[in-house]
């Protein structure tokens, strides 16, 4: 995400379609499937992990996307630094009954934090 995304040079460099794909200051669809009546305030490209991990647990998705983003490519950092963006897995954890914790594993940490990226989790109760 930020504000110089280009979503179709991220749609090439990582060989896939992404689910999310909003250019600064451009109309999009929504997760609704409908035109964005405002321009978007900020770029940004995602994937999703849910239509393809059947898990209530965070690792399992949070390697899917590793993997299938290829996150540890060698001169990925330095990309994202000379395009302006910053990685980030955004992350939804349902906790309903408020005693589970999410477990985010010392390697993935490390990866992100090499990558300059971010792990944010938005808990819901």
């Amino acid at each position: 995400m930020g504000d110089s995304v280009v979503p179709e040079f991220w749609t090439e460099y990582f060989g896939l379609r992404p689910d999310t794909a909003i250019t600064k200051g451009g109309h999009f669809i929504t997760p609704s499937g409908r035109p964005s009546r405002a321009p978007g305030r900020v770029g940004l490209w995602g994937v999703g992990s849910k239509s393809f991990v059947r898990s209530d647990q965070l690792e399992p998705h949070l390697r899917y996307l590793i993997e299938r983003l290829n996150l540890s490519r060698p001169g990925l950092r330095e990309l994202l630094g000379r395009e302006g963006v910053k990685v980030r897995f955004w992350c939804y954890w349902d906790n309903e009954t408020g005693d589970r914790v999410p477990d985010v594993p010392d390697d993935i940490r490390a990866l992100m934090e090499a990558l300059g990226g971010t792990i944010e989790i938005d808990e819901y109760r």
